[in-house]
């Protein structure tokens, strides 16, 4: 499995380029969360990621994580855990309140009965957030040895730097929408200066480079779905193109189908990590193998263009 670097404030952590994501895990058995926990650790995926509102109770995903999984403390130290705070599910709204955050945290610590968090994320923008007491938050959860390392999830580079500029900590990681389909952090620089090509806005004020330039990993969630709260393009007939190119680079590495939407992603030189949310055992498996396709140049673009992006 490829290995990205992410910087912490005491060191550089080696994480794999494919994160196994937990929110669909409530309903599963143990027997069906131990085989999805196994087959990740067989294909290379050490790295779990959760949140609260992950479940049909808050901490229900985490709960049953730990539940099913009872790891012991030698287990727990061989596997990076995140989770996400800051959502409030029954507004919906968000809080980035200090009560909010640390609480939310104690909650998933004692969901999966874990010691402490390798990463916590703000799961997505608060507007009226306080950033002086998202500080205070983190600095007591850093000394109370609760959390290694902070993040945000879906902020732009102007949220991030206003935070910054009251959290000691860095923050080291940006959880955002990301797949061939769903790309205007990428495509809109290849279009870039097209007058009247809508791909050539900045709908994100340049967030891509903005990490690349500060040391933020990137990590993409949902890197198989077509567009936001849409179905799959894999296998899709409203993408004929993009899978017939896929069955192509498919038969070409002797991989599946996941494994090249997941070495579109890794494949950039951003050294992205790709969230993955399947239950399936064997498309963990299959979605990790992709980490290790290196695409040609022709062939990443070939399937942005057949992903319906505009390269000039």
């Amino acid at each position: 499995m490829k290995t990205i670097s992410i910087s912490r404030q005491d060191c550089e952590l080696m994480a794999p380029a494919v994160i196994a994501g937990m929110m669909r895990i409530q309903k599963m058995s143990d027997l069906q969360v131990r085989r999805l926990f196994d087959a990740a650790l067989e294909a290379g995926i050490n790295y779990f990621d959760h949140a609260d509102i992950y479940g049909e109770a808050l901490h229900g995903c985490e709960k049953r994580f730990g539940e099913a999984l009872r790891l012991t403390p030698e287990e727990r130290g061989q596997i990076l855990l995140q989770s996400k705070a800051g959502y409030v599910r029954n507004g919906p709204y968000f809080d980035f309140s200090y009560e909010h955050i640390t609480e939310t945290v104690n909650g998933s610590l004692s969901s999966p009965g874990t010691d402490y968090l390798d990463f916590l994320l703000l799961h997505r923008p608060d507007a009226l957030a306080q950033p002086d007491e998202v500080a205070r938050a983190f600095d007591d959860l850093a000394t109370a040895g609760k959390v290694s390392a902070f993040g945000v999830s879906n902020h732009t580079p102007g949220q991030i730097e206003l935070l910054q500029r009251s959290v000691r900590q860095p923050l080291v990681i940006n959880q955002v929408q990301l797949s061939i389909t769903h790309a205007p952090m990428i495509a809109h620089a290849v279009a870039m200066n097209m007058q009247g090509e809508q791909q050539s806005a900045s709908r994100d004020l340049g967030l891509l480079d903005y990490c690349r330039l500060h040391g933020i990993t990137v990590q993409a969630w949902s890197p198989f779905q077509a567009g936001f709260k849409s179905t799959s393009f894999l296998g899709s007939l409203d993408y004929p193109e993009l899978n017939a190119l896929i069955d192509d680079l498919t038969k070409k590495y002797d991989v599946p189908p996941i494994a090249i939407a997941t070495a579109w992603i890794t494949r950039h030189p951003a050294q992205m990590q790709v969230v993955i949310g399947t239950t399936n055992p064997e498309r963990v498996s299959g979605a990790a193998q992709g980490a290790d396709v290196m695409l040609t140049r022709p062939e990443w673009y070939g399937l942005m263009r057949a992903a319906g992006y505009v390269v000039p």
